[in-house]
């Protein structure tokens, strides 16, 4: 617990954990409480079940997030993790429950863009070759087969997850979104970032960074002073985790 006046639920990429957040966690304090959503099926939670529908992901993320009402929310999803945390808002505006003060979306097109992905279907090697062009976190392990062996079945589970993913059509949130997108991101276009205006009543704004799809490693100071500033909070160390 700490004395933050606004917590910030920060959803992983698919392949991702919790701990991909840490850098923007411990920037963060003191004034925001960062939770960081840890996925069945790796890490510390490994020999666990993965979850590869998307739905279920964010039914299981809401019930773990719904009773954290001691102070105001805001949530943050990277790639997957947009769309996952699109759907939990959804979910508490479902139940009744307040809105989140702000969804930050990263990396991700609108929910209304579909492409024909089918990247869970193909083999190891192709979508480790996809994870690596895309430049994520510690790309260069996935050559040391422990390692690979121990990431695929969680990773072939987001992307099935979220490749098969459709949304509803017509659902509109009632918050502000703040849409980030690297100006090289071969995933999501300028067109496809700003269509998620179409997903809620509420203001929205699209901020382009330099980089590709995992802009954000490179630009945690920008992306720090970025999210205090809409938060309205200074700019807390290691972030606790939600089991879902």
């Amino acid at each position: 617990m700490t004395d933050a006046d606004v917590r910030l639920v920060c959803l992983p990429h698919a392949g991702g954990s919790a701990s991909f957040y840490f850098p923007l966690s411990t920037s963060l304090t003191p004034a925001v409480d960062v939770l960081a959503v840890q996925y069945p099926g790796r890490q510390d939670r490994r020999h666990e079940p993965n979850i590869d529908s998307l739905p279920e992901l964010a039914d299981k993320v809401f019930e773990a997030i719904r009773h954290l009402d001691d102070r105001p929310l805001a949530l943050f999803g990277h790639s997957m993790g947009a769309v996952l945390a699109y759907e939990v808002a959804l979910r508490l505006h479902d139940a009744g429950l307040p809105a989140p003060v702000r969804l930050f979306v990263s990396g991700r097109r609108a929910p209304s863009r579909d492409r024909d992905e089918r990247l869970h279907l193909s083999s190891d090697e192709h979508l480790l070759a996809e994870v690596r062009k895309l430049g994520g976190p510690h790309a260069a392990l996935l050559a040391e087969p422990d390692v690979r062996d121990m990431i695929m079945p969680a990773l072939r589970g987001d992307y099935r997850a979220v490749e098969s993913y459709r949304c509803a059509p017509g659902r509109r949130l009632e918050c502000p979104v703040t849409v980030l997108t690297g100006d090289s991101d071969p995933r999501v276009s300028v067109d496809e970032a700003t269509a998620w205006e179409e997903h809620t009543n509420g203001p929205t704004e699209l901020e382009v960074f330099p980089g590709g799809h995992f802009f954000l490693l490179d630009q945690n100071a920008r992306l720090t002073r970025l999210l205090a500033d809409r938060l309205r909070r200074r700019p807390v160390g290691a972030p606790h985790e939600a089991r879902v």
